[in-house]
């Protein structure tokens, strides 16, 4: 068994993640799930038509941040967003209420 670089190195060029796995969502397989409304189609044949979210972090030098985007389907483009050390609801509802305004 190789160790250190050199085992990095050969499972890098075989295609293989070397990063270290971290687990952030354990989902209760008995909670209710809110329904597909789209069933997985995301298009849009006009502005406004589909939003979507996505919920995410992002590591920096000083640590976790937290980051929401909604994003309009039709123009595929950022409408709200919103940063925070904190993962709280309040963050995903302020960028809503930045793409509802702006």
């Amino acid at each position: 068994m190789l160790h250190g670089c050199a085992a990095d190195a050969e499972d890098r060029a075989a295609g293989r993640d070397t990063a270290p796995s971290l687990v952030t969502t354990v989902p209760d397989e008995d909670a209710s799930r809110p329904n597909d409304v789209v069933e997985r189609h995301f298009e849009a044949s006009r502005p406004n038509q589909l939003w979507v979210t996505d919920f995410t972090y992002v590591a920096t030098w000083h640590g976790f941040v937290h980051v929401a985007f909604i994003v309009d389907v039709f123009a595929r483009a950022i409408v709200g967003w919103r940063v925070s050390t904190s993962m709280q609801t309040d963050l995903v509802l302020d960028a809503l209420e930045q793409a509802l305004h702006d």
